[in-house]
């Protein structure tokens, strides 16, 4: 067994509860953690998962998803990245970090974090 890991993916997304946040739209970072059950037979791709499978599916959700919610967008992604070999993935979690949001107070970020 053995994860793949894609950190700080960033991204420009329409996803949001507000009207603003569908409008303009936002910032947010994505980090992606699948879990593998397998073995690397061979020093070739075709014996693992691409993690640029993974960054594809990741960025087409976010480039296409107008959810309000990242609740759902997380979902989304780890269902499409678990389509791709469900025999072999067997955990996928992801977290995702709105940078900007209509909250009137002093914070970095809010993120999310999800497992399926």
């Amino acid at each position: 067994m053995y994860r793949i890991k894609i950190n700080n993916m960033k991204f420009h997304s329409y996803i949001g509860v507000y009207p603003e946040e569908k409008k303009l739209g936002q910032n947010i970072e994505i980090d992606l953690v699948v879990k593998i059950n397998d073995f690397v037979k061979a020093d070739h791709l075709k014996y693992t998962i691409s993690y640029s499978d993974f960054y594809q599916i990741v960025s087409e959700i976010v480039a296409s998803s107008r959810v309000d919610l990242v609740e759902t967008l997380a979902q989304e992604i780890i269902s499409s990245i678990k389509e791709l070999d469900r025999n072999k993935i067997t955990q996928v979690s992801v977290r995702i970090r709105k940078l900007a949001v209509p909250i009137d107070g002093i914070f970095d970020s809010v993120e999310i974090e999800m497992e399926g």
